[in-house]
């Protein structure tokens, strides 16, 4: 069981011919200092497709293409877990999903989520460029510390990071790509799900505007209680989690409350849109 994890936040993307050697050069520095843990921002090996929405076979890969293959290489040379991101057909359905892959320092998978809440407007035609996740997210171990992960607009529908939450997870980790303008709003929902789910959430964002989108804005950790530990523009910043934080905010109001699971699992059934979720 791991008692502290040395998160590494790297607002930066690397779809240009030089990325893959920025994005090692990052990683090796970030393992230098002693992070643990990369989290790259929302899609970070592609440029910002769902500025319009036109789509190019191109933007999508099979399961353990080369965006992801790039991903697992990058972590295992700089022995440092990694958080990254890829559009990825479905092998069964064919459905492009937009999905969040975790890897290990040795460059093996550990948890895989696919975005579930796709905004369809300007400069975020997401729906025109990948189908909306099938499953519920669910927690991933990186050596013995739990995470969750979300992407961007998930967070909005903060029910992902409180299942996550009772799964056990100490902190969910929520790439993205904003606005600027928008950073205050993004902040109060990102310390909301922090301080009701009493977990770290930390949120690393796409670093300036592509495509006539006006990107950026800063990268956010919350502590469980709501407190912001980091909250940055830098290209690369540290920050340790720990667990004796999470387990002191879930005995202290209202972590201890009750979560109520089998109450809003029947509010929720029988409101449920009559879909078939398919095994993945």
């Amino acid at each position: 069981m791991k008692d502290v994890l040395t998160l590494a936040l790297i607002s930066e993307v690397f779809h240009d011919p030089e990325g893959p050697a920025r994005l090692r050069s990052l990683l090796e520095e970030a393992r230098g200092r002693g992070a643990e843990l990369a989290v790259l921002p929302e899609l970070p090996l592609h440029p910002w497709v769902p500025a319009t929405r036109e789509t190019v076979d191109a933007d999508a890969e099979m399961e353990q293409g080369p965006r992801h293959s790039l991903l697992a290489d990058a972590a295992r040379e700089a022995g440092i877990a990694l958080l990254g991101g890829a559009i990825v057909r479905h092998p069964v359905t064919g459905e492009r999903h937009n999905r969040a892959l975790l890897f290990d320092a040795r460059g093996e998978l550990r948890g895989r989520y696919a975005k579930l809440h796709l905004p369809d407007e300007e400069g975020f035609w997401e729906g025109a460029h990948y189908a909306p996740g099938r499953e519920a997210p669910r927690v991933a171990e990186l050596d013995g510390f739990p995470l969750g992960i979300q992407i961007c607009s998930d967070v909005n529908r903060p029910q992902g990071t409180h299942l996550l939450a009772a799964q056990g997870a100490l902190a969910v980790l929520a790439p993205r790509a904003t606005e600027p303008e928008s950073w205050e709003v993004w902040k109060l929902v990102l310390r909301a799900n922090a301080r009701t789910a009493c977990c770290y959430v930390a949120s690393v964002n796409r670093p300036r505007s592509e495509r006539g989108v006006p990107l950026g804005g800063p990268s956010l950790v919350v502590g469980p209680s709501g407190d912001i530990v980091l909250e940055t523009v830098e290209t690369l910043a540290l920050v340790r989690l720990t667990r004796a934080a999470v387990e002191h905010a879930r005995t202290r109001y209202p972590g201890y409350v009750a979560v109520r699971s089998e109450v809003y699992a029947a509010g929720w059934a029988a409101l449920a849109d009559p879909v078939r979720v398919d095994e993945h």
